[in-house]
Order: C-alpha cells, then sequence, then structure tokens
C-alpha cells in the first residue's frame, strides 16, 4: 500500500471565482483572460530580455575587442534615466535590473 494520497480526488471542485478570488463568475472570466493575456505578454517580455541580453553581449565584446570597458557608464546613466521618466522611480530599479542582467555576458 502507497504511502502518498491523490489529495486531488479527495478535494471538491474549485469553481472559477474561487480559484480568481473573484465574487462571480463573470468576473472570474474576466480575470482568467486577463490573467491568460498576462502570461502571454510575460513570455514576450522574457523574450525581449533575452534578446536585449544578446544584443549587449555584442556590444561588450566589440567594446573590449576594441581596447574599451566593458561597461558604459553614461549609457547605462541614459538607461536608467529613459526607465525612470516613462515608468517612474518603480522604472529605475527596472532599469538596473535589465542592465545587471546584460552585464558581463561576453
Amino acid at each position: 500500500m502507497s504511502s502518498t494520497t491523490d489529495t486531488t480526488a479527495v478535494s471538491p471542485a474549485v469553481s472559477p471565482a474561487e480559484r480568481t478570488g473573484a465574487r462571480t463568475d463573470e468576473a472570474a472570466a474576466l480575470i482568467g483572460g486577463a490573467r491568460e493575456r498576462i502570461d502571454t505578454l510575460d513570455d514576450r517580455i522574457i523574450g525581449l530580455v533575452q534578446e536585449r541580453m544578446a544584443v549587449s553581449a555584442v556590444i561588450q565584446e566589440a567594446r573590449i575587442t576594441s581596447g574599451g570597458r566593458r561597461v558604459n557608464l553614461s549609457r547605462e546613466t541614459a538607461v536608467l534615466g529613459h526607465y525612470r521618466d516613462a515608468l517612474g522611480k518603480p522604472g529605475t530599479a527596472l532599469a538596473m535590473t535589465l542592465l545587471e542582467l546584460c552585464r558581463g555576458r561576453v
């Protein structure tokens, strides 16, 4: 006899409203569709970040090969300002994370 228990067979079905935290099935349907859209957007964002990392690696390699430094601080400052201007203070944190992801891939 197995010591593991299949809890999915014992648990009652969870309604869409309970799964989303909504109070009505109509709101749950709207939330479910919006979450699917967010998941799709997140996948696209991840792909774009990966593409940015690859382009950054090309730039860093060219800079290092030509005798320059891996990081260009004035460029990073401009990127930080661009994100801050577009997204406010959280944009700066997002830009810092992107810059960190894109450094040192050469």
